[in-house]
């Protein structure tokens, strides 16, 4: 992995928030606005009803309880007709003390439900749609746990611009954390069809899956698989029964972390610096890093061994087969191989061919 920064994702800034999972259904949130209100102008129906001696009617000269709750709604939405109205100084007092401050908390929540369930919608779907047609050479995270974050955490530290990464998690406080670290997040289920072409997953550069449960990552990764067939996928397994079916599902990369715990205790049971070189390769903050990239053009023809970027060539991938530095295959190289070599990290930026 190369410790340039990437194309740099084109969202404006301000913009990080894609989309925030609401705490309420939007029936919840209706229901009880309707509620607030209609208790607040029943309130009021009572008040008037308990002082209907200090109203008059021009019509009839009568106040029935149906002209008291009339009274009440053409009062609250500020229509006045005039044809009852208080006349004694209490009723007076009772529109202006209480009457009126219940009259524009009413109007507050119908003005602000209206601005939720169409203004703000509407603004949003046509941010989020500003925001899908420039999103596109990014790395989608999904799962933000230790796993993700600590991905994410190295991938800013190698020099990705936090802009080009976007997280995807169902968990509140883990959505908040990648935010806070600059990067893109929409709260939402990774397993979801609409909620991966919200990101526009096949535009992606990459797809990190880390899930937390074995079952909950295979199924995420089959379900990117079938929306962008081309783009690579690096999964956390924890069961070493689940890695191939993580392959199967269509990962092209499956890690892990018990396993790569188990080389480390078995490489330092063989010399003490073994464990401490392999932490090292795949830390950014080690001395030497590991990195894959695309042989140069000025390097076809070469050896593994003359590379211009100064690393040390470990592998090449040719037509998906891997090949070692010592094999033939290695001795020259050809347009579109895949080169892993180890570079110091001084020169990562540096000596980056055709950078």
């Amino acid at each position: 992995m190369s410790k340039r920064p990437n194309p740099k994702l084109q969202i404006q800034s301000g913009f990080h928030l894609l989309k925030r999972a609401s705490k309420w259904p939007i029936w919840a949130d209706v229901i009880t606005r309707l509620g607030v209100a209609f208790f607040l102008i029943a309130i009021v129906v009572l008040v008037h009803w308990i002082d209907r001696a200090g109203l008059k009617d021009s019509h009839d000269g009568q106040i029935s309880f149906l002209d008291v709750v009339y009274f009440t709604m053409i009062s609250v939405t500020t229509t006045g007709f005039g044809d009852i109205a208080p006349v004694s100084d209490r009723s007076r007092l009772i529109e202006a003390v209480i009457v009126t401050p219940i009259r524009i908390m009413v109007l507050f929540i119908f003005v602000g439900t209206a601005y939720n369930f169409v203004i703000k919608r509407t603004w949003e779907k046509w941010r989020m749609a500003r925001i899908q047609a420039k999103l596109t050479n990014h790395i989608v995270v999904l799962g933000y746990g230790t796993s993700g974050a600590e991905a994410v955490r190295e991938l800013i530290a190698r020099g990705t611009d936090p802009s080009c990464i976007v997280v995807i998690d169902q968990a509140r406080n883990r959505i908040n954390a990648a935010e806070a670290a600059g990067c893109n997040v929409l709260e939402g289920d990774a397993s979801n069809d609409d909620t991966l072409v919200d990101v526009r997953i096949n535009e992606a550069q990459s797809v990190l899956v880390s899930a937390g449960r074995d079952d909950s990552s295979i199924l995420i990764v089959l379900t990117v698989r079938h929306l962008a067939p081309h783009v690579p996928i690096s999964v956390v397994i924890r069961a070493q029964d689940n890695e191939l079916l993580a392959r199967q599902a269509g990962a092209n990369n499956v890690i892990n972390p018990v396993s790569f715990t188990g080389l480390l205790l078995a490489g330092s049971a063989q010399g003490e610096h073994v464990a401490d070189y392999m932490a090292d390769l795949a830390s950014v903050g080690g001395r030497v890093q590991l990195r894959e990239r695309t042989v140069s053009g000025e390097e076809v023809g070469s050896s593994i061994d003359q590379l211009a970027s100064g690393g040390r060539g470990l592998r090449i991938y040719r037509g998906g087969k891997p090949y070692g530095f010592w094999e033939p295959e290695a001795q020259r190289l050809e347009h579109g191989d895949q080169i892993v070599e180890v570079i110091n990290c001084e020169e990562c930026e540096a000596n980056v061919p055709g950078g």
